[in-house]
């Protein structure tokens, strides 16, 4: 099974484009680009991925030292390493890949997520199997610190 991020090409009749302009499809836009339902369909084909794939082939067990949210989804900086891990895995072992595009991935994207996501200081630091919890972001003072300063600061 493959699952692919990619979009099923447009023709020039589906998109309205010209005959001239190149035929290829977009590359598939990063997840934490995508809004309404363009991040939920995203998500849910990254979701099948990751349970039909992913995690029966590379899952091992979770353990303190190697912990795995069973609601992963929750956690933006799991889903944005997931998504750019199946990217890769799309590009690397789908159709027109190179003879070692498996290897490469194994080699080259695969330990480096996993250790990221499952390091007991990762994403999924307190999550234990069967019990999610939710992550705080860092407190910042101000969400623009060098913009111009909100008109209620009354620059003088």
């Amino acid at each position: 099974m493959t699952a692919t991020p990619t979009e099923v090409p447009q023709t020039s009749e589906t998109s309205g484009t010209s005959e001239t302009e190149e035929d290829e499809p977009s590359p598939p836009r990063f997840i934490l680009y995508l809004r309404g339902p363009d991040y939920a369909e995203t998500l849910r084909r990254l979701t099948l991925w990751t349970h039909r794939v992913l995690l029966p082939v590379y899952g091992r067990e979770a353990t303190s030292a190697s912990p795995w949210c069973p609601r992963w989804w929750e956690h933006p900086e799991a889903v944005a390493q997931l998504h750019g891990l199946w990217l890769a895995w799309d590009e690397l072992t789908g159709p027109g890949s190179e003879a070692t595009g498996p290897a490469v991935w194994h080699r080259d994207h695969l330990p480096s997520v996993m250790e990221s996501l499952r390091d007991p200081q990762g994403p999924f630091a307190g999550c234990k199997p069967g019990m999610h919890r939710a992550k705080e972001a860092p407190a910042v003072d101000a969400a623009d610190p060098f913009g111009p300063p909100p008109p209620s600061a009354g620059v003088r």
